[in-house]
């Protein structure tokens, strides 16, 4: 069955030029010109993956993101120039799962879609892997933080975290295999079941989020510690 893609894009030609691309490519493709649309057409229909422009008319792309958001985990790659906007969608809660800066190429495009539902279609494997252990079903308490492995929820004393999915499994990685370092690109192999091709904006964002939202002191972290030129290591409690 072909994969559904909605393109959320509002320069017409950018739309179609993508639509063309993809559809050669086997996928089932449908576009939308603005925020509005494309609140309405996720609410009626089922896809595979959204392709999101940020600067779109009358719901702003990142607007879309945090209501799709909401509602849904499909999976959702941005599209922008601005870098900041891609920080944001990334790492403060909003639940991005890749980017892709303008200018790209079509080459580029097609290879970050199929990476990215190809980490969906092995995303049970990968649970299997990552939360399939000892822990999996128990409520782990580790400094400030209460941590429920069977329901994806963290607490820091007694408040609820707001982690997404990218961030809770990056902090599960540290907590089950608590005496191991890991590179960027294991955490990355891991988390994102792709290739690490040495991009770190990724991975740091993610990290820097994480640490915001669970360390008293981002700067000084207690719970995931930077072993530099190495990786990342849980502190000991």
């Amino acid at each position: 069955m072909e994969n559904r893609i909605l393109i959320v894009e509002d320069d017409h030609y950018i739309s179609e030029m993508i639509k063309d691309t993809l559809v050669k490519h086997g996928f089932a493709v449908f576009t939308v010109f603005d925020g509005e649309e494309a609140l309405q057409i996720v609410e009626s229909q089922n896809f595979d993956i959204i392709l999101l422009d940020i600067m779109i008319p009358k719901i702003d792309g990142m607007e879309c993101l945090k209501i799709i958001r909401n509602k849904s985990m499909i999976p959702i790659l941005i599209m922008s120039a601005k870098g900041e906007d891609v920080d944001k969608a990334l790492g403060l809660g909003f639940g991005a799962d890749d980017y892709i800066a303008k200018p790209f190429s079509m080459i580029e495009l097609v290879a970050r879609v199929k990476a990215i539902l190809r980490r969906e279609k092995h995303y049970l494997a990968l649970n299997n892997q990552v939360i399939n252990n000892p822990y999996q079903d128990e409520t782990i308490k580790l400094g400030d933080l209460v941590i429920d492995m069977k329901n994806y929820s963290v607490k820091k004393n007694g408040q609820d975290l707001k982690l997404t999915s990218k961030e809770f499994n990056i902090l599960k990685i540290f907590i089950t295999r608590p005496n191991q370092v890991f590179t960027k690109a294991q955490v990355y192999n891991l988390v994102w079941q792709d290739e690490y091709y040495g991009d770190e904006n990724v991975i740091n964002v993610h990290i820097r989020r994480l640490r915001e939202k669970i360390e008293e002191n981002p700067s000084n972290p207690e719970y995931i510690k930077t072993l530099w030129g190495i990786g990342y290591k849980l502190g000991e409690f």
